[in-house]
């Protein structure tokens, strides 16, 4: 089965851009007047948005934002955040967003090594000022030569740190960029240069920066807007946070895409979402399955008025059968899809469409991308036929040039054929849908965040009372996976789990911190030394099964 079986019932769309440079205006020529964005107060038209983006590219030019630098974002979902962004990327910056639970260190880490010049961030987000955190620490920034404060909920008043601007500062030097300038820089911004550099947590423990083009960019998620059906006049609300491809690609440049209207959360909070879903008529919701489990388990749901919600998506390794059976009979949203990515495929290997059946939609991701392959292989490398699990392997547009500054991780990553080694495991059936299986890694994702053991041991060994230790995922109901960790204590110790959780939780992200501590005298191993993760797998899920 191909996408050819899937007719779209609306008019036919002008062809998209070719760059994020030339999206804004796109937007504002074919959906003008509707509505793109509501955020607090502020309600845009397309129209006004375009204008305050251009406003945000005349800033990045007269602060010498020069064509290839690296703008870092270590910031919450916000209006800022989108025209900040966009105007930047218009005229040719590389956004290298980072994770607003990354700690100090993970932070610093990821602004020198991608050599960002310049730092758009916020004060007073949960009580945290990232620029605080990210100058009081010593950290080593590299290039970093400039910072701006997109949003500042903090107590009023407080004196700026030198170097650092207000948003309203670094907007109020664009007046000197005259149109001319502004225009050449937008049109010398092609479809293979650079648009942004994702960082994903390294199974060796440290993120690597996956690289994507403009032009890539703007097929995928052409090509994933209409295979989702997202439509002008939707009412998309964005809890996916933007640092991430689906908030930001699956979420802002989609609905400039297809002009469907933006409604940015900076925190996932069911209250907020059921009200804001009521109020704003929201038709399209998207997460991770934590997103919906939320609000089926919400005491006040009936209370709320649901029935604008039209379509649901939701993706993760494992989205359970009986989910999209609720989403669509207890929430009442009649399309539902899901969808399976890694952010070195530009964040899109395939959709399961929202006209399949639950049985489909449960079971399956879907079918791959039109324009790029998918196959099933053995260890050798060789096609497997349907019902055959092995690993999954992509090949086309939607494949990354590669990581930055790591050719070898990208060699192994990407092989001399082109095709992007997935790392996970799937099988096909005879329609060609996907199925996922397992890891060949050892990833496991926490609420949507992908957290690799890699990492977490690596913390974890350095606490003194830690011999050894192994961290893998468990299932978990609300969400989806959690890490749990087998100690073997260090000789004569007998580490507190609750103190192992407070180291745990002074040195990594929250999402990444295990769950449950369980000491054993040693690990499981084969005859190469190598640790049994499957085993440990076994014994955590049985545990979490039997109430732990």
């Amino acid at each position: 089965m191909t996408w050819a079986h899937h007719h779209s019932h609306e008019p036919p769309q002008p062809a998209a851009p070719e760059t994020v440079a030339a999206l804004a205006a796109h937007a504002a020529r074919v959906h003008g007047d509707r509505e793109a964005l509501a955020d607090g107060e502020v309600r845009w038209t397309f129209a006004q948005l375009a204008a305050e983006i251009t406003a945000a590219a005349r800033a990045a030019v007269a602060h010498g934002i020069r064509h290839g630098d690296r703008i870092a974002v270590w910031a919450p979902n916000s209006r800022q955040w989108i025209t900040a962004v966009l105007g930047a990327v218009s005229v040719g910056a590389v956004l290298v967003p980072l994770n607003t639970r990354y700690k100090a260190a993970e932070a610093a880490d990821i602004i020198r090594r991608s050599g960002a010049t310049r730092l758009f961030t916020a004060r007073g987000f949960l009580g945290c000022d990232y620029d605080d955190l990210l100058h009081d620490s010593g950290e080593d920034l590299g290039g970093l030569r400039g910072t701006v404060v997109l949003r500042d909920d903090g107590p009023p008043g407080r004196p700026a740190r030198p170097g650092t601007l207000s948003y309203a500062d670094y907007l109020a030097a664009g007046h000197r960029v005259g149109d001319a300038e502004l225009a050449a820089r937008t049109a010398a911004v092609r479809p293979d240069d650079l648009a942004d550099i994702l960082f994903t947590s390294g199974t060796t423990g440290r993120p690597k920066g996956v690289l994507a083009t403009h032009g890539q960019t703007m097929r995928v998620f052409d090509a994933w807007a209409r295979l989702v059906t997202l439509r002008p006049g939707d009412r998309y609300l964005l809890v996916n946070p933007f640092f991430h491809t689906f908030g930001y690609k699956a979420g802002v440049l989609a609905c400039l895409l297809r002009g469907a209207t933006m409604l940015p959360e900076a925190v996932y909070d069911a209250d907020r979402i059921l009200r804001r879903t009521a109020e704003e008529r929201v038709s399209v919701l998207m997460g991770p399955p934590t997103v919906f489990h939320g609000l089926l388990n919400h005491p006040d749901r009936a209370r709320h008025r649901l029935s604008s919600l039209r379509l649901a998506g939701t993706g993760a390794a494992l989205v359970p059968a009986e989910l999209v059976v609720q989403i669509r009979e207890q929430l009442g949203i009649p399309d539902v899809f899901t969808a399976y990515g890694l952010t070195e495929s530009a964040g899109v290997v395939t959709v399961c469409p929202t006209d399949a059946d639950a049985e489909t939609l449960a079971h399956t991701v879907g079918l791959p991308l039109p324009g790029t392959e998918l196959r099933i292989v053995d260890p050798a490398g060789r096609p497997l036929p349907p019902g055959e699990p092995g690993e999954v392997v992509v090949r086309g547009y939607h494949v990354m040039p590669g990581y930055l500054d790591d050719p070898a991780a990208t060699a192994a990553a990407v092989d001399p054929d082109g095709w992007l080694h997935t790392g996970d495991v799937g099988v096909l059936d005879d329609r060609g849908f996907l199925t996922l299986t397992d890891r060949l890694k050892d990833m496991y994702v926490v609420g949507g965040f992908n957290a690799y053991p890699a990492e977490v041991e690596r913390v974890l060994r350095g606490h003194p009372e830690i011999a050894d230790v192994a961290v893998v995922g468990a299932p978990d109901a609300r969400l989806g996976e959690v890490g749990v960790a087998f100690v073997v204590p260090a000789a004569g110790s007998a580490p507190d789990p609750g103190e192992l959780n407070r180291w745990a939780r002074e040195r990594l992200a929250n999402f990444k911190v295990p769950r449950r501590y369980h000491l054993v005298p040693e690990l499981p191993r084969n005859a190469g030394g190598k640790v049994l993760k499957g085993e440990l797998r076994r014994t955590a899920r049985n545990e979490g099964r039997n109430g732990g």
